[in-house]
C-alpha cells in the first residue's frame, strides 16, 4: 500500500510542553502539512481536563475532526507518545502510521501502584510549591541526565508558563501507572510503528531494545542524544520525519 502524500503529520508534545515545542521541526519541513496540538492542561488547552487515557483518546479524535484531518501519521514524544500509542490501539480510521520518541509502552500490573504513588507525589508538588523549585528538581531526574546545568536552567525557564494545578491534573490522569500495557498490542499490530530512542537516555533506549527482543512489530532507530531529541536536534528530527512521511506503507505480516 502506498502512503497518501496528502496525509498530515499530527504531533503531540510531552508533559510541561506545548505545541510550540515542535516549531523548529515544522519550520524545517516546508511543504509537509503539520498539526502540532496542545495537550489537555497545556498551552492553549491549559483549562481543559481529561480523566484518563480513554478520555484523552476521545479528545484527540475530536481535534482531528475539528481540523478536518481524515488521513494522518501520528508523532508523539514521551507523554504525547503514550497518548498516541493508546489512540492507535483503538484502530482509528485514517491513521496510517505511528512514530514514537522516547516513549513507554506501559507497565506490568504489579508495578503500577508504585508508579501511581510516585506520580502523585510529583502532582502534589506541582499543585503546592513554586514552579521554579519543582522544575529545578524535575529536570534532575535520570531521563534528563544528558543535560548540563545550563541546559537544565534553560529548559526549566521555558516551562515557567505552565499552570502547576493543570500539570498536576494531567499527571494524575495520565500516570504511567494508569496506562494499559500495550506491548502485547505492539506484537500483534499491522500498523507501521517507528520507535525512536536516544542512546544517552539509558532508560528509554533500553525499553525500546527490550520491545524489539520481545518481538514487537516496531522499527527501532537510535539517535545519538538524550530524552528530548526533537528539541536538541530539530534538523535531524525533521529530516527523519520527512523520510518517514514519504515512506511507502509496508505490508505487515499477519
Amino acid at each position: 500500500m502506498v502512503s497518501d502524500p496528502a496525509a498530515s503529520l499530527v504531533l503531540l508534545h510531552g508533559l510541561l510542553g506545548d505545541a510550540d515545542d515542535w516549531r523548529p521541526v515544522i519550520q524545517a519541513l516546508p511543504g509537509v502539512p503539520c498539526h502540532a496540538l496542545d495537550l489537555p492542561g497545556h498551552g492553549r488547552n491549559r483549562a481543559l481536563r481529561v480523566s484518563g487515557f480513554d478520555e484523552a483518546h476521545r479528545w484527540l479524535c475530536d481535534e482531528l475532526v475539528a481540523r478536518d484531518i481524515a488521513h494522518y501519521r501520528l508523532v508523539g514524544y514521551s507523554l504525547g507518545g503514550r497518548l498516541a500509542l493508546h489512540h492507535a490501539s483503538h484502530s482509528p480510521a485514517g491513521l496510517q502510521a505511528l512514530l514514537l520518541e522516547n516513549c513507554h509502552p506501559g507497565l506490568p500490573a504489579g508495578e503500577r501502584p508504585a508508579r501511581i504513588a510516585h506520580d502523585e507525589a510529583w502532582a502534589r508538588r506541582f499543585e503546592c510549591e513554586p514552579l521554579t523549585r519543582v522544575l529545578a528538581d524535575w529536570y534532575r531526574q535520570g531521563v534528563f541526565a544528558d543535560l548540563d546545568d545550563d541546559a537544565r536552567t534553560r529548559q526549566a525557564a521555558r516551562r515557567l508558563g505552565n499552570d502547576g494545578k493543570a500539570v498536576a491534573a494531567m499527571l494524575r490522569a495520565t500516570s504511567l501507572g494508569r496506562q494499559p500495557d500495550l506491548a502485547p498490542w505492539l506484537r500483534d499490530t499491522r500498523l507501521p510503528v517507528q520507535w525512536i530512542s536516544g542512546n544517552r537516555d539509558h532508560k528509554f533506549h533500553a525499553l525500546a531494545c527490550q520491545l524489539v527482543k520481545q518481538g514487537c512489530n516496531i522499527k527501532h532507530l537510535a539517535l545519538d542524544g538524550g530524552h528530548n531529541l526533537h528539541t536538541s536536534q530539530p534538523d535531524t528530527f525533521a529530516r527523519l520525519l520527512r523520510e518517514w512521511a514519504h515512506q511507502p506503507e509496508e505490508k505487515i505480516h499477519d
